[in-house]
């Protein structure tokens, strides 16, 4: 047995159950399974019993007795069968074997595919099987059903997807990729098309390579069947319905993909490499060139119009993922009304970060998610074999780059880079299939990196056997083109004449730029965003009017108190709906809760689009939103404000899965794509921001600055002291302060429901956009003083800072400034005690820091001695440094906080009570 051991003594007994399955109900396995036994009793009423085992005494390789009509090893098996397991064994495993690697031969990954592996001999060569049917070629010698299953599967293209469950996927697949790629052969002027991208791409980094030795640019030497990928790719999904693409891609490659195929001007980048470009400095501080994102429009090869996207991204590998399917999904949510097929996401990877990077998990755990599917992605992966200057055996442990697809089961394609037919068919399946299905398919194109990481970077110096081989490796466009000369399809001197033209074009661009700079350009996505300006100061010294009417309150007072005839809410539920019934009809005082979501309601009359996403964001993490509400007999849910009366606009809130860097790249691509959406992603606790740093640094704090891309993103992010130890009291207010500048976002600890309300009108009401960071209240949410009257919510605006009402001026020696939830522990202490002489003054917003506001409150106070900055987090945390360095010119303030500490809090519930008190008695002159 040991001879076949394709299939082992451990599968034979599973193979049995599996065949009693068969016979029971045909339909009931797995359809590769079916199509195999119907093979094997094919074989038996063609053969009879001499080639089927008979029941003998003796037992099987397994230990089970050898029976009639069950499967065992190779060598029991009639012929017909064995030829069946040959050619399921290639659809399963002959990507082990596929020539994909254009520079080195390919491991022995025991694929396990040969003739003598199924009890096959060259004897048996000439015998001709009905098997052949299997894969389109009707009755067939076994010399021609193995060439054939060589063409398919052991060539330059390597398939795996036989492990997909969907039968209708799986057949789908298995007919495209064993019909089309035996009869693949693209006509004449598609080859011209193919060899003219490829001419292209290599021409493009060659004078670049001369023009500009030695500067960074991230070539895309060696991978330059990328090209007429994209072109192929792109091509074929307009012609399949889509009319947009967003690409997110980090840097391979990138100049040569904005040239040949987003069309971005060759003097454009000449003019950045020249440093000739004049920047516009009031624009902000710019980026490296290949960061950069670009938007155009261009017409295909079939004469459709397709507007293409490439997202700005920062060196972080893979960060840009979750932004790019955020802005397509807002594409799809709202432009193209729900239909998938209209926009496509594609994301090209390397291969060492599409293995190495954990956000490359999160983004395809969200693929079929109701409140993160885009209608599928495709995946590119560049897979130049070295991840900066490590080989793939300390890369990964899997075999493949992309094992993760496995993850949602999508299929991959192997797809050898030297090989640019092969390629333009991946391309082509791959667009198929995306808008067939709605299911992310991977493309893994097996190329080579000419040079090191960077072009200044010696590749020899770890992988000197490798760039050996590199070296003397001719490039994609060189081996097609004699491939081509050698098949008659073109005339000889058509490369050449490309070559000609093009780097004749390409010189007089550049000698154009040399001749008279270009102003530097910025390509802006959308025209909503055009009709957006960019922000002054001024527009921080006061909020705008952001207050509503008191119909618009009533008609969200009715969908916030009203569940469907036959609902059945949970009993602390029906609490819930007597209590805002109470507050919105009787006290007209409304709580966190219902500030909150009267202002979704009120921006949705106004037909915007709310997109509130994070774990557990329906209820609250602290159960004190209820948005969704769940029918106690069927679970079923019930979206109060999607059903809210004379509205025109839409209510999203999803559950997000378990991930922090994923879901706020995706809200940040969200709202990257529509600027009159306010889309908000919640965070579990306020620390939970550490696991997302990369998106906060990289994409919200600096993405105006970088690529003017403004982004009205909101984070809420629950934040404060409450005895719940290090990790879940602190948001670290901190960090956002230290990247807070230049008016680049809004920091915020606010107090009262009603503020609450206007800011996040605000947030749409501006006419730009800033990503806001919110230090949101946990004990905030159901504390008996945290209300807001009605007349708060049909007047008024966001008030940065929050003067004390209740403080007779002349008696106050001490004016206390404070932040957050403090606020009221101070002022329920200074009640208590009778505390006259101490004023307390809430800074709600702190960035931009509305200073002349807070001057004013603090020169309101004539008789004050002293100003004390209170605040319940350590000193070296929080806000003191950012409020020291802002106000110290203006009046003397020391601070009143926790000692320096390397942990936010301590995780003794009895020392925070004695600190608390302690900062309270210190801030209120207790003794």
């Amino acid at each position: 047995m040991d001879k076949f051991s394709y299939i082992s003594n451990a599968h034979v007994a599973y193979i049995d159950e599996l065949y009693e399955d068969y016979k029971k109900d045909p339909e009931s396995i797995d359809p590769s399974w079916k199509t195999f036994f119907d093979g094997f009793d094919f074989a038996i009423s063609k053969y009879g019993d001499d080639e089927v085992p008979s029941k003998t005494d003796s037992q099987a390789p397994n230990g089970s007795l050898a029976t009639r009509g069950t499967i065992m090893d190779m060598e029991q098996l009639p012929k017909e069968i064995k030829v069946r397991a040959l050619i399921h064994a290639h659809r399963s495993r002959a990507h082990l074997r596929s020539k994909t690697n254009p520079v080195r031969p390919r491991r022995d990954r025991k694929a396990l595919i040969d003739l003598e592996d199924f009890g096959l001999e060259e004897a048996d060569l000439n015998t001709e099987f009905q098997a052949g049917n299997e894969i389109g070629i009707g009755n067939a010698k076994l010399s021609k059903i193995l060439e054939s299953l060589k063409t398919i599967y052991e060539g330059s293209m390597g398939f795996e997807y036989l492990s997909i469950r969907d039968p209708e996927m799986l057949d789908w697949l298995k007919q495209k990729i064993e019909k089309e790629a035996l009869t693949f052969n693209p006509p004449t002027e598609e080859k011209k098309r193919i060899l003219s991208k490829l001419n292209e791409a290599v021409v493009f980094e060659n004078f670049l390579h001369t023009k500009y030795l030695g500067q960074k640019r991230f070539s895309l030497e060696g991978g330059e069947s990328t090209i007429p990928f994209l072109d192929a790719l792109i091509n074929k999904g307009a012609e399949l319905g889509a009319e947009e693409v967003m690409i997110g891609m980090a840097h391979r490659g990138r100049l040569n993909v904005l040239a040949n195929i987003m069309g971005k001007t060759y003097e454009q980048i000449f003019s950045e490499f020249e440093g000739t470009a004049k920047p516009d400095l009031t624009m902000g501080d710019g980026d490296v060139k290949y960061h950069m994102g670009f938007s155009s429009e261009i017409t295909t090869s079939s004469n459709k119009t397709v507007n293409l996207k490439l997202a700005p991204n920062p060196s972080h590998l893979e960060a840009v993922n979750p932004v790019v399917e955020g802005f397509v999904r807002a594409k799809i949510d709202h432009q193209y009304k729900s239909d998938k097929s209209k926009v496509i996401p594609i994301l090209i990877h390397g291969d060492a970060a599409v293995a190495g990077q954990g956000i490359v998990y999160e983004v395809t755990q969200m693929a079929h998610l109701k409140g993160y599917n885009t209608g599928g992605t495709i995946h590119f992966v560049i897979n130049n074999q070295v991840g900066f200057t490590t080989d793939f055996d300390d890369a990964r442990s899997s075999i493949y780059c992309t094992d993760v697809a496995k993850i949602i089961d999508a299929p991959v394609i192997h797809v050898n880079g030297d090989d640019p037919e092969a390629v333009v068919f991946a391309a082509k399946l791959a667009a198929e299939f995306r808008q067939k299905f709605k299911k992310d398919i991977f493309v893994d194109m097996v190329c080579y990196r000419r040079h090191g990481h960077n072009e200044s970077d010696e590749p020899k110096f770890t992988q000197p056997e490798l760039y050996n081989l590199i070296s003397k490796h001719p490039n994609p466009r060189e081996i097609y083109n004699k491939e081509l000369l050698d098949r008659g399809d073109v005339d000889a001197k058509l490369a050449k004449q490309m070559d000609k033209e093009f780097r004749k074009l390409l010189q007089d661009r550049l000698n154009m730029v040399k001749e008279k700079p270009l102003p530097y350009t910025f390509s802006p996505f959308e025209q909503a965003w055009k009709e957006l300006r960019k922000s002054k100061p001024e527009d921080f010294e006061q909020s705008p009017d952001t207050s509503i009417s008191e119909e618009a309150i009533e008609k969200v007072a009715e969908a916030l108190t009203t569940v469907p005839k036959g609902f059945k809410p949970l009993k602390q539920i029906e609490a819930q709906m007597k209590q805002r019934k109470e507050m919105f009809y009787n006290s007209k005082t409304l709580n966190w809760a219902a500030g909150e979501l009267l202002a979704y309601g009120s921006l949705l009359l106004e037909g915007k689009i709310v997109r509130l996403t994070g774990q557990d964001c329906q209820r609250g993490t602290f159960s004190h939103r209820h948005a969704v509400l769940h029918d106690a007999n069927t679970n079923k849910p019930y979206n109060s404000l999607q059903e809210l009366k004379d509205s025109t606009g839409h209510f999203q809130i999803y559950n997000s899965l378990l991930s922090e860097y994923a879901v706020l790249g995706f809200e940040y691509g969200y709202a990257m794509a529509n600027p009159n959406a306010l889309t908000i992603w919640e965070a579990q606790f306020g620390d939970f921001a550490n696991g997302a740093q990369t998106m906060i640094d990289q994409f919200i704090s600096s993405g105006e600055s970088k690529w003017q891309k403004m982004n009205g993103i909101v984070m809420l992010l629950p934040h404060g002291y409450e005895g719940q130890g290090p990790e879940h009291s602190n948001a670290r207010p901190e960090r956002f302060l230290q990247l807070s500048a230049e008016y680049n976002m809004i920091v915020a600890n606010i107090t009262e429901p009603s503020n609450f309300f206007h800011m996040l009108r605000r947030q749409l009401t501006w006419e730009f956009r800033k990503p806001c960071v919110v230090m949101s209240p946990k004990s905030l949410l159901r504390h008996p003083k945290v209300t807001s009257p009605m007349e708060e919510f049909t007047k008024g605006r966001f008030r940065e800072v929050i003067q004390d009402s209740r403080a007779n001026k002349k008696d106050v020696k001490r004016v206390v400034l404070c932040s957050g939830k403090i606020y009221y522990e101070l002022d329920e202490i200074r009640e208590k005690e009778k505390v006259k002489d101490v004023a307390i003054v809430r800074v709600e917003q702190l960035h931009p820091l509305p200073k002349n506001q807070i001057l004013e409150a603090v020169k309101s106070f004539s008789n004050h001695s002293e100003v004390v900055w209170v605040q319940e987090e350590p000193e070296n945390m929080g806000y003191w440094t950012y409020m020291m360095r802002a106000l110290f010119r203006d009046f003397p303030m020391d601070v009143i906080a926790r000692k320096s500490s390397a942990s936010p809090a301590t995780g003794y519930h009895k020392v925070h009570v004695e600190e608390q008190q302690s900062i309270i008695n210190k801030a209120l002159k207790l003794s």
